[in-house]
């Protein structure tokens, strides 16, 4: 077992299940300590309890991150427990059922229902946490985006997601992005590194479990990103294979 992250503490928003969940499993394996995110405090239990079954030094955190009590409140446990955070990875995310319309047909409560959790919500908790992360020597921010969020790739007729013309969801995905660039900007002469990571078409709940990769796989580029070296790229959007256009 590689012991590279060990000291290194670690919180993945929506981490109980799916990607999230494959990703806190990727890193507690690397030996850092893995804070499991969830909205569901018991499901966040569950899901860390079974990581320690594991030997993973797995701990659980209600957040929900539209909901800034436990926003504050989870960073003031980081806080107490740590006095730091190095790792954050933005993975909580959602599909609203009234995105499955063609787009100038969707409600725009489904708009403020998708940015909510998508954008704002990653938003503060970045905003959040950072003060934690930058008490860390090596601050690595990660906000799980996807292909869908691609204007080059959206305006492809040839794109392999072509019918995938979710307006909510994909804009969401857009926004992220630019938080991403944007934020790096801001951060780019301090030791903090953030991307964005397109994990690919990945089975889980949120596609009915559809995507044709495993969460093994959509976790691999999250970890990457995750543990970059001091020379590592900020500011990017990056797949398991390299760069994804914006």
């Amino acid at each position: 077992m590689s012991e590279d992250l060990k000291g290194k503490v670690a919180l993945i928003t929506g981490a109980n299940k799916g990607i999230g969940y494959e990703i806190a499993r990727q890193l507690g394996s690397r030996d850092a300590t893995v804070l499991v995110a969830a909205r569901d405090i018991k499901r966040g239990e569950e899901a860390a309890n079974k990581l320690c079954l594991s030997e993973i030094d797995a701990r659980s955190v209600q957040l929900d991150v539209t909901d800034q009590k436990t926003i504050d409140s989870a960073t003031k446990q980081i806080e107490s427990e740590f006095g730091k955070l190095d790792i954050l990875v933005n993975n909580a995310g959602i599909i609203s059922d009234g995105d499955r319309l063609p787009p100038s047909q969707v409600d725009i409560e489904t708009l403020r229902h998708t940015y909510e959790t998508n954008v704002f919500g990653v938003f503060a908790v970045i905003k959040a946490m950072l003060p934690l992360l930058k008490k860390s020597t090596a601050g690595r921010i990660v906000n799980l985006s996807s292909g869908l969020g691609s204007l080059t790739l959206n305006s492809d007729p040839n794109y392999e997601f072509a019918d995938f013309q979710l307006l909510a969801y994909n804009s969401s995905k857009t926004a992220v992005n630019a938080l991403t660039v944007l934020l790096a900007t801001e951060l780019k002469d301090t030791p903090i590194k953030i991307n964005a990571a397109d994990p690919g078409f990945t089975a889980t709940d949120i596609n009915q479990y559809q995507g044709y990769r495993t969460v093994e796989q959509g976790a691999i580029v999250a970890v990457r990103l995750a543990t970059l070296p001091d020379d590592g790229s900020s500011g990017g959007f990056f797949d398991e294979d390299g760069l994804v256009p914006w």
